[in-house]
């Protein structure tokens, strides 16, 4: 997960700091150390980790942080500041020309970077706001492109422009903004061609584009996985074409998290959106402030309640109060654990969900050791194995039911005892917690996966 490893190891710098009750400039220089060389293996580049330290420094060695009251607090306060403005302060939006007219976006990237996929992803993700794109087949070198952008088009249901591979890219994109204006759409993402490495021909053809047609946007797709290498990428995108802004792919991998931190203050082009799993829903908006918590381990609870917001625009809210009210009572069933799972799987799985919570960061690793989603899969083909009247009232499933269900769900009979034994104990609990008071409410989420863990209840 993007910047677990960078995320422990500044937990455990502040831990340090937390626990002296008065700081001096010896204690702060050698907590910076540590935390440059986090940021340093994080592959953070080197003048950008160097010029952050320096202004964390001045604005720590001060009178009124040694002699304040929490000092190791107001040293976190100002390593978290500090981190947002590296990243860039603010949220940055898509610009969209005003009235009718129609907004060119040209999306580029180095081959395999994840640009025609991220492409799809923004269309899908401004057709939920009102607007009517139409995505562009730009790569004339790869047929395999375009129907990949057709196939996903149709699954965001997006419609796609597309004139083969005989004419040139400057003339599919011209071609498209006359359909748009003519047909109503407002705006016109152009998916250009990726090369295994900059090169001239590439970089031309990106010029010709822009001098062609006008281009309101030009994104750059990198690949958050190759660390500095997407930053140097995108420093030459912007000074040989010019960037609006960045999409970093992949920040759900095993990435260090280095060109998160890096890329505005080299290229001084705002991340716009970040792409954190393989669904055409899982693009985030970039928020300087939500990441730096995210990697201080203080959560991303704003984050958390946009995915959950998302995932219940078409629930029921009378079901939802009725749920609730269950939950609280402790009288919630194998139904309502279905319909959270179904929940949990439309905001990115269990890891994206934990990954936003405040204190869960350096915890990661034990809890994914404890349960994943494959174990989640395993514990919801036994409930599937039940009948709709055992989902409903758990009180009948007696030994023989058990051993059906088990065949059922191809598991041993041991672990379905042991998840439905697991499952009546976390009913008790959410009965003498109050269901949403200890664990948020989230539509009763934290609830229905008490129990998911090898050795006993995983620990919502």
């Amino acid at each position: 997960m993007a910047f677990e490893s960078l995320s422990n190891k500044l937990q455990n710098v502040f831990k340090n700091l937390r626990s002296k009750g008065r700081l001096n400039e010896v204690d702060v220089r050698a907590a910076l150390k540590e935390v440059k060389m986090a940021l340093l293996e994080a592959d953070v580049n080197f003048k950008v980790v160097k010029q952050f330290i320096k202004s964390v420094e001045e604005r720590a060695i001060g009178e009124e942080v040694m002699n304040g009251l929490n000092p190791g607090q107001m040293v976190i306060k100002i390593v978290n500041e500090e981190l947002v403005a590296l990243m860039g302060n603010e949220t940055t939006e898509l610009a969209f020309q005003p009235g009718k007219a129609v907004t060119v976006i040209m999306m580029c990237g180095l081959q395999g970077s994840g640009k025609t996929t991220s492409t799809a992803k923004i269309a899908g993700k401004l057709k939920t706001k009102g607007k009517k794109p139409l995505l562009v087949a730009c790569d004339i070198y790869r047929p395999a492109a375009i129907d990949q952008l057709r196939i996903n088009g149709e699954k965001q249901n997006v419609d796609v422009f597309d004139m083969g591979t005989d004419y040139k890219p400057w003339e599919i994109a011209e071609s498209a903004i006359a359909k748009a204006t003519k047909e109503g759409y407002n705006v016109v993402i152009l998916d250009t061609a990726g090369r295994l490495h900059v090169d001239e021909e590439l970089m031309q053809e990106l010029v010709d584009i822009k001098e062609k047609v006008d281009v309101h946007q030009t994104l750059l797709v990198v690949d958050a996985m190759t660390g500095q290498d997407a930053v140097n990428v995108a420093e030459e995108f912007n000074s040989r074409i010019g960037i609006d802004g960045v999409v970093l792919s992949k920040m759900d991998g095993d990435t260090r998290g280095g060109a998160a931190l890096s890329v505005k203050a080299v290229t001084g082009k705002p991340i716009l959106f970040v792409g954190m799993g393989e669904k055409l829903s899982d693009l985030e908006q970039f928020y300087p402030d939500r990441m730096a918590s995210r990697i201080l381990g203080m959560g991303d609870v704003l984050s958390l309640i946009d995915k959950v917001s998302e995932a219940n625009l078409e629930l029921d809210e009378q079901a939802e109060k009725d749920k609730m009210s269950r939950l609280k009572k402790g009288k919630f069933d194998f139904e309502d654990y279905l319909d959270s799972m179904k929940q949990m799987r439309s905001m990115g799985g269990i890891g994206s969900i934990l990954g936003m919570m405040p204190g869960m960061g350096s915890k990661m690793g034990d809890i994914e050791s404890m349960v994943n989603d494959k174990q989640l899969a395993h514990t919801e083909a036994i409930v599937l194995s039940m009948t709709k009247k055992e989902r409903r009232d758990p009180k009948l499933l007696n030994p023989q039911r058990k051993f059906r269900i088990a065949k059922g769900a191809g598991v041993d009979i041991a672990e379905v005892n042991r998840f439905i034994k697991q499952f009546e104990q976390t009913q008790k609990l959410m009965k003498q917690f109050g269901g949403g008071k200890k664990h948020g409410g989230f539509g009763g989420l934290g609830g229905m996966f008490g129990g998911m863990g090898k050795g006993g209840r995983f620990p919502f």
